[in-house]
């Protein structure tokens, strides 16, 4: 993936919302960052974000953020490009229950809906105007291919990814000769750990 600097002699500014994904620290892994990137991994859990970004090269940020927590995304976007534009955002806050919980308890099925899919509404539509204003930028949202592929033991989650991918396809048209780019994965199967909310 190709990123785009801020500027002449400017360094990268990365963001991770959910910053202890695994799939998400594999592409921030995978991206080649030079030593003076700046790199904002965004979660809940500040050990476990401390944690991560020892595996990381470039200068290491962590933020408070929780994707169920939707009334304060748009202060979180405030707050991210204050202190300068942002390159590549990675939407990778996520939460996989299992099926059978979800059916017992609705309440679990809720949370994971929000997580997967409505506060990746909030704050990707709160980022996506910043960076539409700065005229750059590249947004990578983690869908999965149980949005095109439900399963009856995975149909809740696979929900929330579908509207999750229509979302990001929507973004990406509305985004069209901005200069900002929605780059959309669906990952299969893969065995990680998710924690609510990053």
């Amino acid at each position: 993936m190709n990123f785009m600097p801020n500027g002449a002699g400017d360094t990268p500014r990365l963001l991770l919302l959910g910053g202890t994904s695994e799939i998400g620290l594999a592409i921030l892994a995978s991206l080649g960052l030079p030593a003076g990137a700046e790199v904002i991994l965004a979660g809940r859990d500040e050990q476990r974000l401390a944690a991560a970004g020892k595996e990381l090269p470039g200068t290491i940020q962590t933020m408070a953020y929780d994707a169920m927590d939707t009334g304060s995304h748009q202060a979180f976007a405030d707050a991210v490009f204050a202190a300068g534009p942002l390159d590549v955002v990675i939407s990778a806050a996520g939460v996989l229950i299992p099926q059978e919980e979800v059916e017992r308890d609705v309440k679990r099925a809720a949370d994971m809906v929000e997580t997967n899919f409505t506060g990746h509404v909030t704050t990707l539509l709160a980022i996506a105007t910043r960076m539409r204003a700065q005229g750059r930028g590249t947004i990578v949202v983690l869908s999965s291919v149980a949005a095109v592929r439900p399963r009856k033991a995975n149909f809740v989650y696979g929900a929330a990814k579908a509207g999750l991918d229509a979302f990001a396809r929507g973004l990406a048209d509305s985004l069209h000769g901005t200069g900002v780019r929605v780059v959309l994965v669906r990952p299969g199967f893969v065995t990680g750990l998710y924690q609510t909310g990053g």
